[in-house]
């Protein structure tokens, strides 16, 4: 019998073991693949909220979209985040990630009609999601130590107050409700925010942005710029095939590749300072950037639709050149929260105020509206600049190398 005890008690500590306590997560993590897998079932939920967004171009789509993808978004942030303070890959891990994708896969799927009379299914499913999310995050704040329990319990009640608000607001009209959800997503980012602005030295150094983290952060970008490519097939597989039609995709491609090497080569899989502001910044950043590579994404079908049109349509214009001027200005917001950013000055400050010229440049384009070719090459272009002078202060500030072996070279 005591052999039997002790054998179970070996097996649940290895398969379900209690969360880790704050503090203690690993700098040096390698992202898994059950991380991976849940961040693919969160971007089915951002490609749902493109896709609507590309059938409806309209301001009120736009504000639609903005809601439900940050409502997405918190979710993601808080799965990813409890995972990274308190997760083992176990079989506790995966049951609780299991239990989250369960409740995503129905929310993905009401995401169409979220902003229509028949919204109540999106609030009482996201009701549940945060609800789960509550005991999670209560789960582990039960192990707290004095130190963390305040601010652990404050973040267990907001968001209870989220899942408790989602649910009540299924009783709301349409417009009721959406603006209900904005302003939820808003106070539960400024939280947020809050409890990390205000942390003492100690709890601050507990929550650090790990190797994991700007891992998860990053692949979630790539991810979401799969929605470029996606977007420019379904544009070409719903039309007549024709040489315009063809180099339109092809230069939209290029439009979503360059958004990737603005984020990547200046930004992306770098850590932030070690401060609390640098932190809040370097977290919230990430939302706009995301949604801005997912609404350009949106944009791509009906750029290819039209691409015989003399002008590209008012819509399409400004969802593509808006997104990537956005891309452009939060990539250099979240770069003065770098580390990079005080080591590499030379580069960094030039290269601020040429992408803020270069947005400006792309919100002029989208209110010329040249056609969709002039308009994906000529964004190419602009979004070319900033990349073409890191690579030249690269060339002119690096001493030569020397010797036989190729030595690979980032622009930024």
């Amino acid at each position: 019998m005591n052999r039997q005890k002790e054998t179970w008690a070996r097996v649940r500590r290895e398969l379900w073991r209690p969360p880790r306590a704050h503090g203690r997560q690993p700098q040096h993590r390698v992202v898994g693949p059950l991380e991976l897998f849940y961040d693919l079932t969160v971007v089915v939920l951002v490609g749902q909220a493109a896709h609507h967004l590309a059938d409806h171009l309209t301001g009120r789509g736009l504000a639609e979209f903005a809601v439900i993808f940050t409502l997405v978004w918190i979710a993601w942030l808080n799965g990813t985040l409890h995972h990274d303070l308190h997760g083992y890959d176990d079989a506790r891990g995966r049951v609780m990630f299991l239990l989250q994708i369960l409740i995503l896969v129905p929310l993905g799927a009401f995401i169409p009609k979220a902003g229509s009379e028949q919204g109540a299914a999106f609030a009482i499913t996201a009701g549940i999601l945060f609800a789960l999310l509550t005991l999670l995050w209560y789960l582990a704040g039960r192990r707290d130590t004095s130190e963390f329990r305040k601010p652990s319990r404050l973040y267990v009640a907001g968001t209870a107050t989220c899942a408790a608000i989602l649910t009540a607001s299924a009783l709301l009209p349409a417009d009721s409700r959406l603006v209900t959800w904005g302003l939820l997503a808003l106070a539960a980012l400024g939280g947020l925010a809050a409890i990390i602005a205000l942390a003492s030295p100690a709890q601050a150094a507990a929550f650090t942005i790990t190797d994991a983290l700007t891992e998860r952060f990053g692949l979630l970008i790539i991810i979401v710029l799969g929605e470029t490519v996606i977007g420019v097939v379904d544009g070409l597989s719903g039309e007549p095939t024709s040489a315009t039609g063809i180099a339109v995709g092809l230069s939209a491609v290029v439009v979503g590749f360059g958004a990737w090497w603005t984020y990547f080569d200046f930004a992306g899989h770098r850590p932030p300072k070690r401060t609390r502001a640098a932190t809040v910044k370097w977290l919230l950043l990430h939302l706009p950037l995301t949604a801005a590579v997912t609404a350009m994404g949106a944009a791509m079908p009906s750029l290819v639709e039209h691409a015989h049109d003399d002008r590209t349509p008012p819509a399409t214009a400004w969802a593509l050149c808006v997104g990537a001027a956005a891309v452009l200005c939060t990539t250099m917001a979240l770069a003065a929260s770098l580390q990079a950013w005080e080591s590499d000055r030379r580069l960094y400050r030039p290269l601020a105020r040429i992408s803020v010229v270069v947005a400006i440049a792309t919100a002029a384009l989208a209110a010329l509206r040249p056609p969709p070719l002039a308009l994906a090459l000529t964004l190419t272009i602009l979004l070319g600049i900033p990349w073409g002078f890191a690579v030249a202060h690269r060339v002119r500030h690096e001493p030569p190398h020397h010797g036989g072996g190729h030595q690979s070279r980032e622009p930024a």
